[in-house]
């Protein structure tokens, strides 16, 4: 379906197109209700965090000969694991909201892989809310992201063979985990779980679902999977690192510089008021 916002027009050459466009997060989630129904998923591990490493984004196909003026690419938007794992654990659907020129603009996905494919030929914002398990949290999460379907040069050349990729890496943590919540993702490849404390006893964890249904919600063979940008934790923790000395350099020379500034205010002070 068209969509009301504007195109870029690019010359039509085969020729390969910019890399993925990455972005990088770290979200925090805290239930806010203390109802009976959270009651039942076990009292709230305090002090501890459960990580969840995800990626959204889309992958764009230009249509080449077969493109219209209302149709001119083929895309998937999608939440997916950062390591291409099955988030159904945590996640229980997931609600696409897309341009109102869409029919049913709002899309519901209850089972992974959390995605929707479409066509058409402009550029808009999606809104992705995350729904999770009850024992996970009561809150869901908005994802917004702008849809790519043309290279950032506008000068470059659009290709059948090689897509648009934009992609954005994103750790919701979850505060306070439920035992409940804790005892079934403990062993999930999905999930990063902090070493308990010393003398808190959790109940055994739960079995992992089958293997065979588990396949069903990853990514790791999808046909888009070539295109998906592999984030390493170590290249994240990385660049968190960087980021801290960074921010953590700014406030030394800012101290620095208050020190300066009162110690000039001390020399320029009255001898009776010092």
């Amino acid at each position: 379906m068209p969509q009301s916002s504007s195109t870029k027009k690019h010359d039509q050459d085969p020729t390969d197109i910019t890399g993925p466009t990455l972005k990088s997060q770290r979200t925090k989630m805290v239930n806010t209700s203390d109802d009976s129904e959270k009651k039942s998923s076990g009292k709230k591990l305090k002090e501890l965090e459960v990580g969840v490493p995800i990626v959204y984004g889309n992958v764009a196909f230009w249509l080449g000969k077969k493109a219209s003026e209302f149709q001119s690419h083929k895309w998937t938007i999608y939440v997916r694991g950062a390591t291409n794992e099955d988030l159904g654990v945590v996640v229980k659907r997931v609600v696409f909201q897309l341009h109102s020129s869409f029919n049913n603009p709002t899309r519901v996905v209850d089972n992974p892989p959390f995605e929707l494919s479409e066509s058409g030929w402009g550029e808009f914002e999606i809104v992705m809310t995350l729904h999770f398990h009850t024992d996970v949290c009561d809150k869901p999460l908005h994802l917004y992201h702008h849809l790519k379907l043309y290279p950032e040069d506008e000068s470059g050349a659009l290709s059948t063979k090689k897509p648009v990729v934009v992609e954005s890496y994103d750790e919701i943590v979850f505060a306070e985990p439920s035992e409940s919540f804790f005892a079934r993702v403990q062993n999930h490849p999905a999930v990063n779980v902090p070493r308990l404390p010393p003398g808190l006893n959790l109940p055994p964890p739960v079995p992992t679902e089958d293997v065979d249904r588990r396949k069903r919600g990853d990514t790791r063979d999808h046909p888009l999977s070539q295109w998906f940008t592999n984030f390493s934790e170590a290249d994240e923790l990385l660049k968190l690192t960087a980021a801290r000395q960074q921010v953590q350099g700014h406030i030394a020379r800012l101290r620095r510089q208050l020190s300066m500034v009162d110690g000039q205010h001390q020399q320029l002070k009255p001898a009776s008021d010092l």
